[in-house]
């Protein structure tokens, strides 16, 4: 599990492979990510925002930006969680996910929380040991 906090909302990221939806000989690789995000702050926050940075296995990058997750902008008091599953295809059986959530406090005062980066591992992926 990868971590990150921010201003006192953590961040897990589990990320796995989904071979039942991955078709390996079109090239076409498919991550489930879970990830939880936990204020631990005294604050109440919401989750305005996120953005993702993706680079598949051949150092292509794409950009995702868009209003909450999953269709929610999820309010978290103090001690709350909220967990969701997402996920990403890509045309390499490896790569990189991280970024970020625009998180606003009660006050009105908005922040960035970081999304730990995590690896996107398939069992195609071709290591070669020096």
């Amino acid at each position: 599990m990868y971590k990150a906090t921010t201003r006192g909302i953590r961040v897990c990221v589990e990320p796995r492979f989904m071979e039942e939806e991955s078709q390996p000989e079109k090239g076409k690789y498919f991550f489930a990510y879970t990830v939880e995000i936990t204020n631990t702050s005294t604050d109440r926050v919401q989750l305005r925002s996120r953005y993702w940075r993706i680079i598949d296995g051949e150092g292509r990058v794409q950009e995702v930006r868009g209003a909450g997750v999953v269709g929610e902008q999820p309010v978290l008091g103090p001690g709350e969680t909220f967990t969701y599953t997402s996920g990403c295809p890509l045309g390499t059986p490896d790569g990189t996910m991280q970024g970020d959530y625009l998180m606003e406090s009660d006050t009105g005062e908005s922040f960035r929380a970081e999304i730990p980066a995590f690896s996107l591992d398939s069992p195609f992926v071709k290591r070669v040991v020096h």
